[in-house]
């Protein structure tokens, strides 16, 4: 390799770090990372960088606060020390996913709620704070600003103001905080337990959930990036929070390849998304290869009413309302699918299953579906990240129930935090495989080499990172990979 480049390797993914040298033919330069005895982190340089062209390799994996701010750090002193251009190569970039709680229509946070409400300090005989959602009405304490300063705080003598527990039922099942202390009359001739299920439904503030996208941005601009390198990006629209290059490359050729030559009759099987979000991604794989395709789409829906208590079907007159819940015991809820005969007749299927709680502790079922014929078949389920594995292991199970003969999924990031491995171990999927992104000496342990098969990904970092130094176009990485 010429001269005039450097590469520093952070300690989240070293060995990743030596394959790419290896492909560029070079060393990588000196560097001790380590820590104080506070936990900061301590960092000392130990090769000139001064007007050169300088790539710091470091993936969001293991500890990612830490590599993290060991990433900023090494940009911030490669920049100070004069380097000409310093470009942050991620091949998983942290902080690039939206969360996968669930929501409901207006975007708020569905959980559950606790079985027994937690004291409010330890203190015995203290009563609970709730989060209650309520509708402020015309009863409400908080109806004016005024009244809400005076029933809150007393001039005179300010004491501190406690809300008395509330019971479960009257709560919503959504992290949507009210103002505490009023309350909804429902509406003449309305029924209470739908009076009470609007309410929940459309009470005052939503919790919206951050985005930190455009603060990584801020910051690995403020550290000095010059450039970003990164792979499989979970939103292919967060380079828009940056205003320095950003190039993602894609792992789909080396999947490709790997579906060509490690697959038996690779034509016969099926490409799974197993949600919608990656149908984007699969698809584009099948077309690529003339495979079949299957889409597995989750939905919540909502048993909540959609309108006031007293609104109609048609203009006037009230809506009658059973006093019964709208379902009963979910746990035993199916639609009913297409028979075998008719999924051998059709190309296109679509099965059900739902797994939800009762009626009594939720108010949202779910259903899943498959779209496509897989009886007989041998499934691919293609994703870009796995973090807790439920995702692809409800996948899995449902392709095994339809019919399907084997089952791989094929992974770009396999993060597989907390018991993750464990539930792969125990699940419907055949063959896992996945890229060396983020380590997976772990993953080889727990699953053994014969049920796992690791794709290897630094030749095309390495060229990458070739091109970019020599100011080459690297557009055929993207859909020919190295």
């Amino acid at each position: 390799m010429s001269n005039g480049i450097v590469i520093f390797g952070g300690d989240s993914h070293p060995d990743l770090v030596q394959k790419i040298c290896d492909n560029l033919d070079i060393e990588p330069a000196k560097v001790t990372l380590g820590k104080f005895s506070n936990g900061e982190t301590s960092i000392r340089v130990g090769s000139s960088v001064r007007e050169k062209d300088v790539y710091v390799i470091q993936s969001g994996c293991g500890h990612v606060n830490d590599s993290f701010m060991q990433l900023l750090i090494l940009i911030s002193a490669c920049k100070s020390s004069s380097a000409s251009r310093v470009t942050a190569v991620m091949p998983y970039f942290c902080y690039s996913r939206q969360p996968d709680i669930p929501f409901t229509v207006k975007g708020a946070p569905i959980i559950s709620n606790p079985k027994e409400p937690p004291n409010s300090d330890s203190r015995p005989n203290t009563p609970a704070f709730k989060l209650m959602t309520q509708k402020p009405g015309s009863e409400s304490p908080f109806k004016s600003l005024d009244n809400a300063i005076r029933s809150t705080i007393n001039m005179e003598n300010p004491q501190p103001v406690r809300t008395p527990a509330v019971p479960t039922s009257q709560l919503s099942q959504s992290r949507i905080p009210i103002i505490p202390g009023g309350k909804v009359q429902p509406p003449t001739g309305s029924n209470n337990d739908a009076g009470e299920m609007f309410n929940a439904q459309n009470a005052g503030y939503k919790l919206w959930v951050v985005q930190a996208g455009t603060l990584i941005a801020n910051l690995l601009t403020a550290a000095g990036a010059d450039h970003v390198i990164t792979m499989d990006l979970h939103d292919p629209q967060f380079p828009g929070f940056f205003n320095i290059p950003v190039d993602n490359l894609y792992c789909k050729p080396i999947v490709q390849a790997y579906i060509k030559h490690q697959i038996p009759d690779y034509k016969d099987a099926v490409i799974v998304s197993p949600d919608a979000g990656g149908a984007k991604r699969a698809t584009a794989i099948a077309d690529d290869l003339e495979m079949s395709f299957a889409l597995i789409h989750k939905e919540r829906r909502s048993q909540l009413l959609k309108g006031p208590p007293d609104a109609s079907l048609t203009s006037g007159g009230a809506l009658n309302l059973s006093p019964k819940p709208l379902v009963a015991n979910l746990n035993n809820v199916s639609i009913a699918g297409p028979t075998s005969t008719e999924m051998r007749r059709s190309s296109s299927t679509t099965s059900n299953t739902s797994t939800a709680s009762s009626a009594s502790t939720s108010k949202y079922i779910q259903t899943t579906m498959l779209v496509g014929d897989v009886r007989d078949k041998v499934c691919i389920i293609i994703d870009d990240l796995v973090d807790t594995s439920y995702t692809i292991n409800r996948a899995a199970k449902l392709l095994k129930d339809q019919g399907a003969k084997k089952v791989y999924a094929i992974i770009t990031h396999g993060i597989f935090s907390g018991d993750a491995l464990t539930r792969i171990r125990a699940s419907k999927i055949d063959k896992l495989i996945i890229s060396n992104s983020v380590p997976q000496d772990r993953t080889l342990s727990i699953l053994g080499k014969d049920r796992v098969d690791v794709i290897d990904i630094s030749r095309v970092f390495g060229e990458a990172i070739r091109r970019i130094h020599n100011g080459e176009s690297i557009s055929m990485l993207f859909e020919h990979g190295w």
